[in-house]
């Protein structure tokens, strides 16, 4: 629905997420699990699912790699076997070793990282600063002066989003260049055309063997071959 790379990599993200779980006996995103068990206990509490949506996130970081690119992300996360502990999951929580992670993520696929994380804190910031406006109170009559009172939001992000959210607190932030899908590049087009041509050819080839292969089947059995032998005996009218 959303496009053979966009599927293959959700895929292989999925085998990622399987792979954690496995490892902590605990799926990622529990804590927006926990945050919309949380919200419904508190009277009048909106839940809102502040982030980018996941096709144009993915359509926009298949964009941004080149064919080589995707193919070392793609062998890297099918071959992603490193153990992981509960108490690596602790030391991501300080702030040095997850901005050396972040780096290195950054010197290996930049234009990965600036559609995954950087425009991400710049969509949640928005949101988030949506969130945070002032709400106006209901007025008995429009010559009564307008009254407002503070918002109350507990924005849960990731600890990886935290540097770029606060860093663009401040700004006056657009989002529509963000949310647009840039159209495939030649690349990718000439990449998807062989990927289509070969999967044709492979089920033409399929089909041409399985049929050859069932007609010789056929011709092969005894009854068939009586009745070839009748026909050949019959001597034109």
């Amino acid at each position: 629905q959303n496009g053979v790379m966009s599927g293959l990599m959700q895929m292989l993200l999925l085998k990622v997420s399987a792979h954690i779980t496995e490892q902590l006996g605990m799926a990622p995103g529990g804590e927006f699990r926990e945050a919309f068990k949380e919200a419904s206990k508190v009277p009048f509490c909106k839940f809102h699912l502040g982030d980018r949506p996941i096709p144009v996130t993915f359509k926009r970081a298949i964009a941004a790699l080149s064919f080589w690119q995707k193919v070392k992300l793609a062998w890297g996360l099918c071959f992603l076997s490193d153990p992981i502990s509960k108490d690596d999951v602790e030391k991501c929580k300080q702030k040095d070793l997850l901005e050396q992670m972040m780096a290195e993520m950054i010197g290996e696929f930049p234009d990965l990282h600036r559609t995954i994380v950087s425009e991400r804190d710049i969509y949640l910031t928005y949101m988030l600063k949506q969130a945070a406006k002032q709400i106006e109170l209901p007025r008995a009559s429009e010559n009564e002066p307008r009254k407002y009172i503070p918002a109350v939001v507990v924005g849960v992000v990731g600890m990886g989003h935290v540097p770029g959210i606060e860093k663009n607190w401040n700004s006056d932030l657009k989002i529509q260049e963000i949310m647009s899908v840039p159209p495939p590049s030649a690349s990718s087009r000439i990449f998807k055309f062989v990927l289509k041509a070969t999967v044709l050819g492979l089920l033409g080839y399929g089909c041409y063997r399985i049929g050859h292969r069932t007609v010789q089947f056929v011709l092969s059995m005894p009854a068939a071959q009586s009745y070839l032998q009748r026909m050949a005996e019959v001597t034109p009218q």
